[in-house]
């Protein structure tokens, strides 16, 4: 059966939707057959480049699911536009899959999640990080207990990417379109849940962002743990990964990721006197590789929960406790005090 699928918002972000749907094994499971942007010289411009000759193209997403007679969405438009958007979406009937965040407040939030609900629509968010070798390789030491029961996650971002376009104007830039990326990581990576934030947001000197390219955060998680991220968006020289750099550290050891090939796990050694040195431990692999290519395995997990009624990994009901922690940080970072999490009181 090939699901037909409406691409609402069609720059450069759709360029990656539709390269990672090309190159997964849905090729012939999935067919684009509208294109929907404001724009419809972007739209036409995006069909060419694909080879989407087939597909519908508008500028309303409503009249576009109807002329196509669309099972799904894929929704990339400017997080401003969401709510909009998976709205009209889910009353028409569609599944629909989302660009982070998944929406501009966690009121917005709420509203799509009772919406998903009520029309019995799969409605789930491209959290692709979770889908990546280190991040699974990650949640399986923790699983296993590698290092014994981890009670401190601690993340750095330093990066200085100059993207031009919305984010340049965005409010709170780096905590609401990329921070969560790191945020819900860890909170797959640990199995905790966020409980309270404090969080210090500026936009540094020579900041090319409009507003919040910095924060520091620190997380209080069930089970008595602490995640700590320090990030920058407008840090320019040697830069970390895009995953953040990780380290674990547990009852018995630690383990630290570059975000990138550089693993180790290690545990106390046997060295007399004030430190113990320490022993290398090996650290296992990915417990699935198929579900290591990151937005493609985004889409396959959501195609696959369309077709068979399960739930998908990233499903929106879930993905909302990560958005929870991206607001009480803005919070917290707007009242200058520590702010409670939790989904049923933003």
């Amino acid at each position: 059966m090939t699901l037909r699928a409406v691409l609402c918002g069609c720059g450069a972000m759709a360029k990656g939707w539709l390269r990672a749907l090309q190159s997964s094994e849905l090729r012939s499971e999935v067919e684009i057959v509208g294109l929907v942007d404001l724009d419809l010289s972007v739209a036409r411009t995006l069909a060419a480049e694909f080879g989407l000759d087939r597909a519908d193209i508008g500028t309303d997403l409503a009249t576009v699911i109807e002329t196509t007679q669309a099972d799904m969405v894929f929704d990339v438009v400017v997080p401003s536009a969401r709510s909009t958007v998976v709205s009209t979406a889910l009353r028409r009937g569609c599944h629909v899959l989302s660009e982070k965040p998944l929406a501009a407040s966690m009121a917005e939030a709420k509203a799509l999640l009772a919406l998903a609900a009520e029309t019995g629509r799969v409605h789930a968010v491209v959290q692709n990080r979770r889908f990546i070798s280190g991040i699974r390789r990650l949640r399986r030491a923790v699983e296993d207990g590698l290092v014994g029961e981890v009670s401190g996650i601690h993340c750095d971002f330093f990066i200085g990417p100059h993207f031009g376009g919305f984010r340049e104007a965005m409010d709170n830039v780096l905590l609401l379109d990329m921070a969560i990326h790191t945020f819900d990581a860890a909170r797959f990576i640990s199995g905790r849940q966020p409980l309270t934030v404090y969080c210090v947001e500026s936009n540094p000197s020579g900041s090319w962002y409009a507003h919040g390219a910095s924060a520091n955060a620190i997380f209080k998680l069930s089970g008595g743990a602490v995640f700590t991220y320090r990030g920058s968006w407008c840090a320019e020289g040697r830069r970390t990964s895009w995953e953040s750099a990780w380290r674990l550290v547990g009852s018995k050891g630690m383990i630290t990721w570059d975000g990138e090939e550089a693993f180790e796990a290690t545990i106390a050694g046997g060295e007399p006197g004030l430190l113990r040195g320490h022993q290398v431990l090996a650290i296992p692999s990915a417990p699935d590789e198929n579900q290591t290519h990151g937005h493609a395995s985004v889409l396959v997990d959501f195609i696959r929960a369309v077709k068979s009624g399960r739930r998908p990994e990233t499903a929106s009901d879930d993905n909302i406790k990560s958005l929870s922690m991206v607001f009480g940080a803005i919070e917290s970072a707007r009242t200058g005090l520590p702010v409670s999490i939790s989904v049923e009181g933003h």
